[in-house]
């Protein structure tokens, strides 16, 4: 198996010792998105709903660079503060991912990496 590392300055810097996305066996595995700004690297916006939109934005960002899209996307997890934003959080997704419906599984966290309220990663075809 071959692996290759996925790095844009469009989307956030990882915070931590991981790659944004690697690319191995015709797959991308993006790591989980927060919503960073990719040039401040501050986190946009005070709503679950906004951070979802500049979530989506990075993980779009991402796949981009690896040749992919969302629109590739096989698999994601959701991961909220609380499950009290699921359905702004879901109205965000379903208008980044347009008519594109990838399983997914959604999850509540206890805690979220900068106290980020949502956090997705993704699977996607190369």
């Amino acid at each position: 198996m071959s692996a290759k590392i996925i790095a844009t300055e469009n989307a956030p810097k990882a915070i931590g010792p991981y790659s944004q996305a690697i690319a191995a066996n015709g797959f991308i595995f993006c790591s989980g998105q927060i919503a960073l700004d990719p040039k401040t690297g501050s986190l946009v916006g005070t709503t679950a709903a906004e951070q979802a939109a500049q979530v989506m934005k990075n993980l779009a960002a991402v796949l981009t660079a690896s040749g992919s899209s969302l629109a590739k996307v096989v698999k994601t997890t959701i991961f909220l503060k609380s499950m009290n934003d699921f359905a702004a959080v879901n109205e965000a997704y379903a208008k980044a991912m347009g008519e594109h419906r990838p399983a997914r599984a959604t999850v509540e966290a206890a805690r979220l990496p900068k106290d980020a309220l949502v956090e997705v990663d993704c699977i996607a075809l190369a």
